[in-house]
């Protein structure tokens, strides 16, 4: 309540991206000072039993995870965890440093709890977000997601998302590839499977080449605005190759159900959705995943959660993890625990003793 009277009363007169580096500015100090840390993770951290999960491989303490986009630059990955979340993925970092977008590129729509982003993939660059890693002294489950740099051309895509991939294969628990974001031109033509196919082979190759000594798991990230046929594609594909997981979803370039005025919405410009309005067509591609993957794939679930019965109708739906970012910063600082805390009272509810046992079509054990 505190934290909704902060929002609306004085952060909403902060531009949003303003707000942001002010926040980040905080967390990056907490990150230097271990100590406070770990005091932070005690306090916020989930706890309860029947939250620890077991996927891609890695022991996570809860299922909710900080969504891509946040922390772009793996500038603080362990705080972020210690405020509440189960894992945290940095990025999207591109092989080349670049600076996204002009500004204004971030935009808050409150009627709707949304937000509108055309940041580009601002990032300092994989080279970057790999040094820092390799110097984090937490011990927090870290993924990184990956894109294509803006200046380079569809032909030499595949290349870019090698580099990246190199550089990060040794210091990340997963690697997420990104062909979704709708704010650099072309990136979404990457979904098509005849573009996908080869992309994600050379990015398997690479990390089995750079971390030979354990097996990185690698997702595709995609889009609630492909079709139910691309959908299906992507999860054939996804099968053929092997792939540990895919990521549903990223932001919609819809601008459909939004409580927020048409001409305002449509002064902000392009960018990407996110936030409750993504909703029900992240539930629609998640449901359709999992019919079409069968129950031994991961699906990590994003996209419109705000609250723990949120999660939970995505893990019932089949979600193997969830990730957010938008409820977070409408949220605040105790958003993520309160988010396990109730889940743990729904899957308490319904007589699992684990998350594994919930996560829909799969067989609970007795």
């Amino acid at each position: 309540m505190l934290y909704e009277l902060i929002f609306k009363h004085l952060l909403v007169r902060i531009p949003a991206e303003t707000a942001h580096h002010g926040a980040f500015t905080l967390m990056r100090t907490v990150e230097r000072v271990p100590a406070v840390r770990d005091r932070l993770r005690a306090l916020l951290g989930p706890a309860d039993p029947v939250l620890r999960t077991r996927a891609l491989g890695l022991d996570l303490p809860g299922p909710l995870g900080l969504a891509a986009g946040f922390d772009k630059d793996a500038l603080a990955p362990d705080t972020l965890a210690a405020m509440g979340f189960g894992f945290v993925e940095i990025g999207t970092v591109t092989a080349r440093p670049q600076p996204g977008n002009p500004k204004p590129r971030l935009f808050r729509l409150p009627a709707d709890k949304a937000l509108i982003n055309r940041m580009g993939f601002n990032n300092h660059g994989s080279m970057a977000a790999s040094l820092r890693l390799r110097q984090r002294t937490g011990d927090a489950v870290v993924g990184a997601n990956i894109g294509k740099s803006k200046v380079v051309g569809p032909a030499d895509a595949i290349e870019d998302y090698v580099a990246s991939t190199a550089r990060l294969a040794p210091v990340a628990d997963y690697l997420v590839v990104n062909v979704s974001s709708p704010n650099t031109p072309g990136l979404r033509d990457l979904q098509a499977v005849s573009s996908l196919r080869p992309l994600l082979s050379a990015v398997r190759r690479t990390l089995d080449a750079s971390a030979p000594d354990r097996r990185v798991p690698l997702l595709v990230k995609i889009a609630p605005d492909l079709s139910d046929e691309d959908v299906d594609a992507v999860a054939d594909l996804a099968v053929e190759l092997g792939l540990d997981g895919i990521i549903a979803t990223n932001t919609t370039i819809a601008r459909t159900g939004l409580r927020t005025p048409a001409a305002e919405v449509a002064a902000l410009g392009a960018g990407g959705l996110s936030g409750p309005p993504l909703a029900d067509r992240s539930l629609e591609v998640l449901r359709r995943l999992r019919a079409r993957v069968g129950g031994e794939m991961v699906l990590i679930a994003s996209g419109g959660i705000t609250t723990g019965d949120d999660a939970y109708e995505r893990i019932r739906a089949g979600a193997t993890l969830v990730q957010a970012y938008t409820g977070f910063i409408y949220g605040g600082l105790f958003w993520a625990r309160g988010v396990h805390r109730r889940l743990a009272e729904r899957l308490r509810a319904d007589g699992f003793t684990s998350v594994d046992q919930a996560v829909g079509t799969r067989t609970r054990n007795p």
